[in-house]
């Protein structure tokens, strides 16, 4: 398991599932097949094809805590809309004990914003009870989505439970984690969500949760997945986010790639362009 240290922060990735989610023109719509080719095999399946995604968690360390960067689907949820993720059952515990890290070592869980593949390891299933699965971290949440999806089957299972419990701490704009991490909003794929930029002697990173789903997004700005809830805002966030990462030579880490799961950009006239990959994984079908 991979660990890539930025200044003093350190930065593991943690996989919870990987395989073909949907063929590129209903992910990405904008897209054409010329797009794709280059992508392949780590991130479109040419004999089929489907893109190939990944689920997984960043675990940082940093300032003496530890830092989790979204939690996939989880273990046992109700998910009749997402046919491949109805009660999927996964070792990503087990994969995050792999990395050196229990469930109460947890001192801080980021979500860049509510949706089922990004919560659902917030909670866990204890009879027939959800309960917190890092019983000691704060939870920190999108104040924008939570007043946006309260209610909803993914909110009652995967981040009331939290709520209730004391754990979550409602954020909006900005916050500041420590002398190293920052949680800035970047609304568009859903109300609140959000980035979390990581600045540490001289050098950058920026976990970009669904601001961009897919490899074909790091070079074409203006193309939004299927999911995104307000498509120009979504286009503005993601090419604001992708001119500072190029600016600032950081490296980029969204929560769904493939291969070797992040890149540094480059602009590219008014795109932009992958100058390296990232040394994790890589992960491919």
């Amino acid at each position: 398991m991979h660990t890539m240290n930025f200044g003093e922060v350190s930065v593991t990735r943690v996989l919870e599932w990987h395989g073909p989610i949907m063929p590129p023109s209903e992910f990405v719509p904008d897209s054409e097949p010329g797009h794709w080719t280059g992508f392949a095999p780590d991130h479109w399946i040419a004999e089929t094809d489907m893109v190939h995604c990944a689920l997984q968690t960043w675990l940082l360390r940093s300032g003496g805590r530890t830092i989790l960067v979204d939690t996939g689907v989880g273990n046992h949820k109700e998910r009749p809309d997402m046919p491949m993720f109805h009660h999927l059952d996964t070792p990503f515990l087990a994969n995050l004990a792999a990395a050196g890290v229990a469930p109460e070592d947890v001192d801080v869980v980021i979500n860049t914003h509510i949706h089922a593949d990004h919560v659902g390891w917030n909670t866990r299933l204890d009879g027939d009870d959800w309960v917190p699965t890092f019983p000691n971290a704060t939870y920190l949440v999108p104040q924008r989505d939570f007043t946006h999806f309260h209610g909803n089957a993914l909110f009652e299972d995967s981040v009331r439970p939290v709520h209730e419990a004391g754990l979550v701490q409602l954020w909006d704009d900005s916050l500041v984690l420590d002398e190293n991490l920052r949680l800035d909003l970047a609304a568009g794929h859903t109300p609140g969500s959000s980035v979390l930029r990581l600045e540490s002697g001289g050098d950058h990173a920026v976990f970009v949760g669904d601001l961009l789903h897919t490899a074909v997004q790091l070079i074409e700005p203006d193309f939004n997945s299927c999911f995104c809830e307000d498509p120009a805002r979504a286009r503005a966030s993601r090419r604001s986010v992708l001119e500072w990462a190029a600016d600032t030579n950081s490296l980029v880490l969204p929560a769904h790639l493939p291969g070797h799961g992040a890149a540094e950009v480059r602009r590219d006239g008014s795109k932009f362009a992958i100058k390296d990959w990232a040394p994790f994984g890589p992960v491919s079908p």
